[in-house]
């Protein structure tokens, strides 16, 4: 078993998702990710999502192929792919952290990226590492 790490952002295609919806994505995904060994969290603001997965190759494989044929996502980016050593979120099927784009400019090296309006779908993979590590680090864990 490789134990892989994947960072990808995509576009809501429902222009005003509601908060329902949303935590019907999130049981579906931890009932199914828990199945699977796959750990990890989720962010969503302005109709961008931006998640880490966490797991065996093949099954993190699998998952963004399936991620990337959901009507509901639109342009699905993968920013990082690679072998890790240890789960980041091994205690999250999937977290959803609660997260305002103002305490998003509070991780050194965002302020300036979310200061301008950015959203998830302009990260280039330096700034989801950034992010990344704030999380990690525990910074706005639930």
């Amino acid at each position: 078993m490789e134990l892989v790490q994947c960072i990808y952002c995509s576009a809501s295609t429902e222009e005003n998702l509601s908060d329902q919806a949303l935590e019907d994505i999130l049981e579906q995904s931890r009932r199914n990710n828990a199945r699977a060994d796959i750990t990890g969290i989720l962010l969503f603001d302005s109709g961008a999502f931006f998640q880490v997965l966490e797991g065996d190759s093949s099954a993190i494989d699998a998952l963004y192929l399936k991620i990337k044929k959901d009507t509901r996502h639109d342009k699905v980016t993968r920013l990082i792919f690679e072998p890790i050593d240890e789960r980041a979120f091994g205690e999250w099927s999937m977290g959803y952290p609660k997260i305002t784009k103002e305490d998003l400019k509070e991780i050194p090296g965002m302020n300036d990226f979310f200061a301008h309006g950015n959203s998830f779908m302009e990260l280039e993979a330096g700034r989801a590492k950034t992010m990344l590590s704030a999380f990690k680090k525990g910074n706005w864990r639930v």
